[in-house]
């Protein structure tokens, strides 16, 4: 295995189709990263970041230069030792999750790619079709249900609908998804925005109107694990821990106090080496596994793709930062995500 020669930084803005609501904010673009590593013997690798300031803490600008910092720690260093390299950079910058996301990525990348190896292999399996849902934002609901036709005749299987507003509205908003879109699994993401008694609330009126959930994700606030416990034990929908869910340790947390069925484990939040150990952890407590993603191209949406091949234990499949942009780095549509290698297989376009 070669050194890392140098590492580069840019910043990676991606403007989206539509502006893209949730309960924490509105975004009208993606705010990215993008890291360029090149070893000695002339191989690059690629990583991308996507920070969002309510979840990841993160700016752009902040991200940036975190990502810049970490090329004097790795600079010179074998790119085989990835593991020790990434320990190594969130032990020394802790809490800034996309700019490490975009270094680790790059480095493993570069790691893959000098022994043509998919990155999927690194983790145990073979890159295939992966399949994801498509989300739909805040909207008023005869929008939501516009969008909804619109993915199901892309071919769209599983709808993620952003609600953690207003209850009674966001009932609407699902239930006019539903009607449009009767074959379709629907998911819920409150993005930390409701109690658990309005959790509850919503869960029984979609309940005596018929419509089934596959899960309702984060309805109360990240540091809130007591209250999501107690929305697990009042509500029948399975729940879904996310931004609870940063470290390995967290995972451990929401395992023990019994309050999650389902953990979302991100790499814009952990990593790819940590969601490995997400995974683990939610496997043998006999939690399902959800993967999601932030507002990534295609390079940051494949490398997640490749972890969810390469693992194989993910339920839930929610990639679809990239269909969500008004151009990509790579011509791809639909519900399926078609990876190859070397590394996570994307050159993304300057």
């Amino acid at each position: 295995m070669s050194e890392i020669a140098s590492v580069s930084i840019r910043p990676f803005d991606l403007p989206l189709k539509e502006p893209f609501e949730i309960s924490l904010g509105t975004q009208h673009e993606a705010s990215n990263l993008l890291v360029t590593l090149e070893t000695e013997s002339g191989v690059t690798g690629y990583g991308e970041g996507s920070p969002i300031p309510p979840v990841t803490g993160e700016t752009q600008a902040a991200a940036i230069e975190t990502a810049r910092a970490t090329a004097d720690l790795i600079e010179g260093r074998e790119v085989g030792n990835y593991r020790e390299l990434v320990d190594e950079l969130r032990s020394a910058f802790p809490g800034m999750a996309s700019a490490l996301f975009a270094v680790e990525t790059a480095i493993l990348d570069a790691y893959c790619r000098e022994r043509e190896l998919p990155l999927s292999e690194l983790f145990g399996g073979t890159p295939g079709r992966v399949e994801t849902d498509l989300t739909i934002p805040i909207l008023e609901s005869e929008v939501a249900a516009d969008r909804a036709v619109c993915a199901a005749e892309a071919g769209y299987e599983q709808l993620k609908i952003k609600t953690g507003g207003d209850v009674t509205t966001d009932v609407e908003r699902v239930a006019a998804v539903a009607d449009v879109a009767p074959d379709a699994a629907l998911k819920v993401d409150a993005n930390q925005g409701w109690s658990p008694k309005e959790t509850a609330r919503f869960a029984e009126e979609l309940r005596t109107r018929g419509i089934d959930l596959d899960l309702i994700e984060q309805p109360v606030p990240a540091s809130d694990i007591a209250g999501l416990a107690a929305t697990r034990d009042i509500v029948d929908v399975p729940i879904a821990a996310d931004e609870s869910v940063f470290t390995p340790q967290d995972a451990i947390r929401v395992v023990r106090e019994e309050a999650a069925d389902i953990i979302n484990a991100k790499l814009g939040k952990s990593g790819p080496l940590a969601v490995a150990d997400i995974a683990a952890i939610a496997e043998s407590s006999h939690l399902d596994l959800m993967i999601g993603c932030m507002l990534e191209s295609a390079v940051g949406i494949h490398t997640s793709a490749h972890i969810v091949a390469g693992i194989g234990a993910f339920s839930h499949v929610d990639l679809d930062g990239n269909r969500l942009l008004a151009e990509d780095v790579i011509d791809a549509s639909g519900p399926i995500h078609r990876i190859s290698g070397p590394g996570h297989g994307v050159i993304p376009i300057e």
